[in-house]
């Protein structure tokens, strides 16, 4: 008893169970896919239970009617080579099995389908079942340890927060850049790797606006566990506006209004602007900065504040180990110039308040 009593301050690691962040989690979906992969999750385990509760059972049946009684030598009845017990107990876990396969083959044969007619055919040669939903389609390149996400047709690089319009299928190709990462939105979609020099893809929607977190679920270096990301789920009407101004930039962030943000601006494109763009001007070594005000964090993890991107300008690589980004001591950038490149970089929006 003292034993088991030494061990039990263990027990509250099982309390870690209950942690969590909003909206990361398969068990909460919010979207067709999650649920269909929930459903398969609950299957799965309604028939473990099944077989949990039929096994143990029995076993208690068999404990407590043939438990050995004083005197008595009877020896039990063999039954080795009982065709009829050897039937039934090899035709329960095929049929337990043909269970969990047949709706398993199903649904990813369904997640398989991302929509998008196959290359070369003609759209209005399809029957009226292959009709043709509208879709958004997003490249996710995953890089250590950040996200960027590409929109081909509609000219648009955003970094960190994946925008995407609700009631619309959205097509999501998986890229990597370096190492072997891993895309996963539990809320709206089970995970999917991206490889170098491979492009997967799934397919996920999100019926109401909100944001929903993302993860990098494979090992991909120091800082893995700090590579998060959120899916913005906002209206078709906000999005179109969202990915028009995203596309084409206000004059106000080029050439921005007020002594210390034109400064801010003129600092930035010294230091900044050839790893971060804003709209197409810029390079792409690092996240797009056109909406970057618009984020809740800084570097992925941290509370968004002026202080925050201070401390990250100054020595990222302290906070996310084994990035690439180089740190702005006071020789590059005094405190005064980097009050105003923070002024700067908090202008950079293009959603209405």
């Amino acid at each position: 008893m003292k034993h088991m009593l030494k061990l039990l301050p263990f027990s509250l690691i099982l309390l870690l169970a209950g942690c969590g962040m909003e909206n990361l989690s398969a068990l909460d979906p919010r979207g067709p896919v999650a649920e269909m992969q929930l459903s398969l999750i609950q299957l799965s385990l309604y028939i473990m239970i099944f077989v949990i509760v039929i096994v143990f059972s029995i076993y208690a049946f068999v404990l407590i009617r043939f438990r050995e009684r004083p005197g008595d030598t009877h020896i039990p009845k063999q039954v080795h080579g009982n065709r009829t017990l050897e039937f039934i107990w090899t035709t329960i876990p095929i049929l337990l099995l043909l269970l969990l396969a047949i709706p398993n083959v199903m649904d990813t044969f369904t997640l398989a389908d991302t929509g998008i007619p196959d290359e070369g055919v003609d759209e209005e040669l399809l029957d009226e079942d292959d009709e043709v939903q509208d879709y958004v389609v997003i490249e996710a390149h995953a890089h250590q340890f950040w996200w960027e996400f590409v929109y081909p047709d509609l000219g648009v690089n955003a970094g960190q927060d994946m925008y995407i319009p609700t009631d619309t299928r959205v097509i999501v190709e998986l890229e990597a850049s370096d190492v072997i990462h891993s895309f996963w939105v539990p809320a709206l979609a089970g995970k999917q790797d991206n490889v170098p020099g491979i492009t997967n893809d799934l397919w996920f929607e999100a019926p109401e606006e909100g944001i929903y977190m993302g993860k990098c679920t494979e090992i991909c270096g120091p800082s893995h566990w700090l590579m998060d990301f959120k899916v913005v789920a906002v209206d078709p009407d906000t999005f179109d506006s969202w990915a028009e101004t995203m596309a084409e930039p206000p004059e106000d962030q080029l050439e921005p209004e007020g002594e210390v943000a034109v400064e801010g601006r003129d600092i930035f494109v010294e230091n900044c602007i050839a790893c971060h763009a804003i709209g197409d001007e810029g390079g792409n070594t690092g996240p797009n900065f056109t909406n970057y005000s618009e984020r809740t964090v800084v570097a992925g993890f941290l509370e968004y504040s002026d202080d925050n991107l201070h401390d990250w300008i100054r020595d990222p690589d302290s906070l996310k180990p084994g990035n690439e980004m180089p740190g702005f001591g006071e020789e590059a950038i005094s405190d005064d110039e980097m009050d105003a490149l923070i002024e700067y970089i908090n202008t950079l929006s293009v959603l209405d308040e």
